[in-house]
């Protein structure tokens, strides 16, 4: 089983996740004009962009992206997020049989990860596996889509060219794609808003060059969306962006958040 680690940070137990994700829905539901909701939620994403931190801060950013997925009935979630705790080279994906999350275990597709390691240079480090970025996003995916088969993938110094293969050959199976990453870290409102804008521009017009501008800890993962997004012709839609001073009112360190769907 592949434990979960940081239970916390989406409230420990199913009750608190089912809550979360109730009062997000609310927000949305009150908030959205009725019209474009009814344009935005017909989406049928193959690929998602989400932000991990806790979700006090950021899962109703990442909530938005995946009530859209709800629409779609893909065969398996391959979750791809960067190491945060350890430094590796290369990527991994899990061989565990479960995934934990507080409302039930998720199975692990492992014939699929053994595809991976067979046709791409995917690595089994399981130390790897306790990772924040994308454990937070199970609990999501265990509520809109029940005891689906997940693949969690954890990368380091990776190249996106090669990441890009990995994210192409798993939405031609049928794979939804999660790609887990936060914005700008600790900076001021005003200086994170600027640099967040550039990696909004760079997804939301699949153009890599501001990129060079944009500091998201998984960087790597959204160049290589970028680029599997090119060449398989799918379209981005930014959802949401907000940052951790609309949660806790404080402007003078703040973390950036986003969301896309890839149609």
């Amino acid at each position: 089983m592949r434990k979960a680690v940081v239970k916390e940070w989406y409230g420990g137990s199913c009750e608190a996740v089912e809550s979360y994700i109730q009062r997000f829905n609310q927000i949305i539901d009150e908030n959205v004009d009725e019209i474009k909701a009814k344009e935005v939620f017909s989406l049928k994403p193959k690929a998602l962009i989400v932000p991990h931190a806790g979700w006090m801060y950021s899962g109703f950013t990442a909530n938005f992206a995946y009530r859209i997925a709800s629409n779609t009935n893909p065969k398996r979630v391959v979750v791809i997020g960067p190491s945060h705790r350890f430094p590796i080279k290369g990527i991994s994906t899990t061989l565990e049989d479960v995934y934990e999350t507080p409302c039930g275990l998720l199975p692990i597709d492992i014939e699929f990860a053994k595809e991976l390691i067979k046709n791409f240079d995917v690595q089994n480090l399981e130390m790897v596996h306790q990772e924040h970025s994308t454990e937070v996003q199970m609990p999501f995916i265990y509520h809109y889509f029940g005891k689906i088969p997940v693949v969690e993938l954890i990368y380091g110094d990776y190249a996106p060219e090669k990441l890009k293969e990995i994210i192409k050959y798993a939405i031609e199976n049928n794979s939804l794609v999660v790609i887990s990453s936060d914005l700008s870290h600790y900076y001021d409102l005003k200086t994170a808003n600027a640099l967040d804008y550039n990696c909004l521009e760079a997804v939301q017009n699949l153009d890599l060059r501001p990129l060079s501008k944009c500091e998201a800890c998984g960087k790597i993962g959204i160049t290589g969306m970028i680029l599997a997004a090119i060449e398989l012709g799918l379209t981005p839609f930014i959802v949401d962006y907000r940052t951790s001073a609309d949660v806790s009112g404080d402007e003078s360190q703040v973390v950036g958040y986003m969301s896309a769907v890839f149609i």
